[in-house]
């Protein structure tokens, strides 16, 4: 770590009020350093990070940290502060802040050192010797590992006895933890290079050290002669996963420690992959995951006592998650197919209830029938646009196919398009399943969206096909299984009953009902005209622009899709899903439009991504707002949202029509009534943008703050940066 921190990134007199100031701090320490390119770019990327999930931890510290492109080496800078800085922790401010970068394509060295950093946060003699530090350089030295950790005010080095008195203290007063939604980073990780994830150590009865991969316990482990400790395996991983996958599995080794139980961890984060051994998992008697991204390969730790939680609950509160498991395996609760719970059911972690979850399912199935929606719509309009719109009427390709007619080629595409769309239903309804229950919920999520089409009842359908699959699922996973039994749980058992329980409901019990009222809602859509259509317009571009591609937006458009993802969708459903994508392309066109327009109030990040908003905007991506979006959401997002209710409200007064679900600009000339359609996403984007520069415009410097030059870097003031983004 000799090359990542030195002196000069060094702060013990932080001087910073809040975790913004903090962070420009010390990320101005790495500018002067070279280690940072882009100021006001990094600082958006840890902006960016910290709006995903607190970087808060118990104890006084805070970690906030990213991976950028404005990065060119990996770099630690260290501030303390004698007030205190809100980083989002449970018990309080923090004194001891941490600012990781990490360049876009950290090699896994350098990665490997910051999570042993990372580690080294768990244990309290060595924040209590930062705490106690007078000089940078000893601090920087400290850091790096060439000193060992000494408390200054004494001149002696603390003795082991109170270190572990501390950390026990320590553990004991941390309350409970919470984790954050999930992110998507798929990297994995591995242990860190000499780090003992299954040491031993010694203690008084009743406190065992973490026995080590082959299963042994520690020397002095008081375990008692012919009886082996408890033995878990646990998994860790955060979004990023340089700093809280590795202190998670640091404070759930420590605790399993104390606990006197075999603990053993496999981090997946971001400095490489490595998976526990097989005979360990096997011999293990329960199992915690501490994640807040997708447990890997999670197949492996089927059949035995699960607890499942966000990683901040790994590292604020591992004992009771220990005690949890103990308690699971005691009373003889086991998953039987896949082990416990999806991350987007999390049953243990606190504070989320059944609509949060409820939304996270529905999420998980749009999200994987999006790309169905795009590529079949889009080969449906191609085929339309070069064979004409009585080309659902050619006959099979398969009969009649020539070469050299356009005819033929637009059937071909059309056709194509029409077997992609034939899947939207059955995929929502089994990745809605999956969302519950994991993989052994895909095979009656089909099977429940496949039948939802043979009787006709469409999206709703899929929708409740899916939902019911999945429980049927959680609930045969929750039923007692012999242990000789498990191993086909998951490949037989589970699928049969699973599938004959939801067609059961499906053919016989609610397919019939929601049929009904599917198609009493396309009538109602069909009959929509004036006044009614018009405000059915404006709400939809409200969605649309609310959350920019979050679930909001996501619901909008999956309303929009499911009417035209029929073989002869209604004029009405045609109208809707113009009026959707209109909107959806407002608040990036507006953003690029508003730095082009008034360049001196956004910094230089935002002009340059003002610049690629454009494309992203004609694309029909509304994600190319979100940069602006979470520097400003107070000004940002009320604007989009009312030039998007402009936009969606002029596309259904004009009656423009769409029949492909995607495309921008591109598909204009597929579009019915294209002039006027141009004419309601200027008008939005005209809106959106004067709305924002107006808006920018008043803003003034909080007090204290220095003035700006025009045309400056326009570093958001205090008042704008204690505003974060929820999501976008």
């Amino acid at each position: 770590m000799s090359d990542m921190i030195s002196a000069d990134l060094v702060d013990l007199d932080l001087s910073a009020d809040t975790k913004e100031a903090a962070a420009r701090a010390l990320a101005e320490r790495m500018v002067a350093l070279g280690r940072v390119t882009d100021l006001e770019g990094f600082l958006a990327d840890v902006a960016a990070r910290e709006a995903q999930m607190p970087t808060g931890l118990d104890g006084g510290i805070g970690i906030p940290h990213c991976r950028s492109a404005h990065v060119t080496e990996p770099t630690l800078a260290f501030g303390r502060s004698a007030a205190g800085i809100d980083f989002g922790a449970a018990d309080g401010p923090a004194d001891l802040v941490f600012l990781i970068a990490a360049p876009a394509g950290a090699d896994d060295a350098h990665l490997t050192i910051l999570s042993s950093l990372a580690r080294q946060l768990m244990n309290a003699e060595f924040t209590a010797a930062l705490r106690s530090v007078r000089d940078a350089a000893a601090a920087a030295a400290l850091i790096r590992g060439d000193e060992p950790p000494v408390a200054e005010d004494t001149g002696e080095e603390a003795d082991e006895d109170s270190v572990t008195a501390s950390a026990a203290a320590s553990a004991e007063a941390v309350t409970a933890g919470t984790g954050a939604a999930p992110g998507t980073d798929t990297a994995g990780t591995g242990a860190a290079p000499g780090t003992d994830t299954a040491g031993t150590g010694a203690a008084p009865e009743g406190v065992g050290g973490v026995g080590a991969v082959g299963g042994a316990s520690g020397a002095d482990g008081a375990v008692p002669d012919g009886e082996r400790p408890f033995r878990i395996v646990a998994v860790t991983s955060c979004p990023t996963g340089i700093a809280h996958t590795y202190m998670a599995a640091e404070s759930l080794e420590n605790a399993g420690r104390e606990a006197g139980v075999e603990l053993v961890v496999e981090t997946q984060g971001s400095a490489g992959f490595t998976r526990l051994d097989p005979t360990v998992i096997a011999a293990a008697d329960g199992v915690i995951f501490a994640h807040d991204v997708p447990v890997r390969d999670k197949d492996r730790f089927a059949g035995k006592p699960t607890v499942d939680v966000g990683v901040k609950a790994g590292i604020n509160r591992p004992g009771e998650l220990i005690t949890e498991v103990r308690e699971k395996a005691a009373c003889g609760e086991v998953t039987s197919g896949s082990p416990a719970d999806t991350p987007v059911d999390r049953a243990g972690e606190s504070g989320e209830g059944y609509g949060t979850k409820l939304r996270k399912w529905l999420m998980s199935g749009v999200s994987y029938m999006v790309p169905f929606v795009a590529a079949g719509g889009l080969l449906i309009a191609l085929g339309f646009a070069i064979g004409g719109y009585q080309i659902n009427k050619a006959p099979s390709v398969m009969d009649h196919f020539v070469w050299t007619q356009a005819d033929s080629w637009g059937a071909l595409l059309f056709q194509i398009g029409n077997v992609a769309f034939g899947f939207l239903v059955p995929v929502l309804a089994g990745y809605i399943a999956y969302g519950m229950a994991d993989r052994p919920g895909l095979v009656p999520g089909f099977v429940g969206g496949s039948i939802s089409l043979t009787v006709n009842a469409g999206f709703l359908g899929g929708l409740a096909a899916g939902l019911i699959a999945g429980g049927v699922v959680m609930a045969i996973q929750r039923v007692r299984i012999p242990a000789a039994l498990r191993g086909i749980m998951p490949v037989v058992v589970i699928p049969l009953i699973s599938s004959a329980v939801v067609g059961f409901l499906m053919f016989v019990v609610i397919g019939k009902p929601i049929a009904s009222a599917q198609q009493a809602m396309t009538d109602w859509l069909s009959g929509l005209s004036g006044t009614n259509a018009i405000l059915l317009g404006a709400l939809l571009g409200l969605m649309m622009c609310f959350d920019l591609g979050g679930p909001v937006n996501k619901v909008s458009y999956a309303f929009a899709t499911a009417g035209i993802a029929v073989a002869d969708p209604s004029d009405s459903a045609m109208k809707i899903m113009a009026a959707v994508m209109a909107a959806g392309m407002v608040p990036p066109l507006a953003m690029a439009l508003a730095t082009t327009v008034r360049g001196k109030l956004f910094n230089a990040t935002e002009r340059e991504n003002g610049k690629a908003a454009w494309v992203l905007g004609i694309s029909f991506i509304s994600e190319g707002a979100i940069p602006f979006a979470a520097a400003d959401p107070l000004r940002v997002i009320p604007s989009s949202m009312v030039g998007g209710a402009v936009t969606g409200a002029l596309s259904m007064a004009f009656g423009a029509t769409l029949r492909a679900p995607h495309g921008g600009i591109f598909v204009v000339p597929l579009i019915g009534n294209p002039f006027l359609y141009l004419v309601a996403v200027a008008a939005g984007v005209c809106v959106t943008a004067a709305l924002v520069i107006v808006l920018k415009g008043l803003r003034k410097p909080a007090p204290g703050t220095t003035a700006r030059a025009p045309g400056d870097s326009t570093a958001p003031s205090s008042a704008d940066t204690k505003q974060q983004p929820v999501a976008a």
